[in-house]
């Protein structure tokens, strides 16, 4: 006998997205409410639960502590470089993979997302040392250059490609005597504007959140990009956590506002080629 099957009602539906939407979003409220409290606020019990007047002490402690509006300032130089970078190399990778013909293109291909398959820290000390050797350590150079190229980008591109630039485009232009890099740049990267827009966005925050390669490449506090700065105002016996989730909310802010401008954008680039 067939077992009866019962449908979720859409209250029920609705209910429990909300409540997931509640859990997520219960850290980043609580962030923003405690970076308008002194220390001793945040560890009362109760702890508080709505906004309070310690926003602008919070923030010059921070200033003082560190030099917050120059880490604020790096972040956004090594975020917008490996941004455009990694539009620029992935975009080429994946136009080649997918529009060229050329020999061990499958095996190439293949090593490119086997890379993929690798943990990041295996190539903690490699890359560490690779810096060291070319004189980069503790320079914003070595935080945007290894990662130009990635594998996820590559492929995100090679998909675009495939599904929205048509092969006879690009042969039509080659008849009519462009140049690979003018059918590059005049035919292939306006028809890749939504997976431009996806891949930059995936690619800036990437970086704005890194914590990783700064702690490993950079030693000086003046270099520090907001993770690092950020994790460094933590003491195991003087840490000021009403400066500290002030600063985590102002450098939560910006990657915030840029979701929920660019989230629709984020979407369907990602879902391109999935549905035929």
């Amino acid at each position: 006998m067939q077992a009866k099957r019962t449908a979720m009602t859409p209250f029920a539906a609705y209910a429990l997205v909300g409540i997931g939407m509640l859990i997520m979003l219960a850290p980043f409220y609580f962030m923003f409410v405690f970076a308008t409290h002194s220390r001793s606020e945040i560890f009362s019990l109760p702890p508080p639960l709505w906004f309070g007047d310690d926003l602008l002490n919070n923030i010059e402690i921070l200033t003082k502590r560190l030099p917050f509006w120059r880490n604020l300032g790096w972040s956004l130089y090594v975020g917008l470089a490996s941004t455009a970078l990694t539009l620029l190399f992935c975009s080429m990778g994946g136009y080649a993979f997918a529009m060229f013909d050329f020999r061990w293109k499958k095996p190439l291909f293949a090593l490119v997302m086997g890379t993929m398959l690798l943990p990041s820290f295996m190539n903690m000390i490699p890359s560490f040392m690779i810096m060291d050797l070319l004189g980069w350590i503790d320079q914003p150079r070595a935080l945007y250059i290894p990662g130009a190229a990635s594998a996820f980008g590559i492929f995100l591109m090679r998909q675009f490609v495939g599904a929205a630039v048509p092969r006879e485009l690009v042969e039509a232009a080659r008849m009519d005597g462009c140049s690979e890099l003018g059918i590059y740049a005049r035919i292939v990267l306006p028809l890749l504007k939504p997976a431009l827009g996806t891949l930059g966005l995936i690619a800036f925050i990437a970086s704005w959140n890194n914590f990783i390669a700064p702690l490993v490449v950079m030693r000086s506090p003046d270099m520090y990009t907001l993770p690092l700065a950020l994790r460094s105002l933590q003491s195991p016996v003087d840490t000021e956590w009403g400066a500290l989730m002030a600063g985590s909310a102002l450098a939560t802010l910006p990657l915030i506002v840029l979701f929920v401008l660019c989230s629709k954008q984020l979407i369907s680039g990602l879902t391109v080629g999935a549905v035929k």
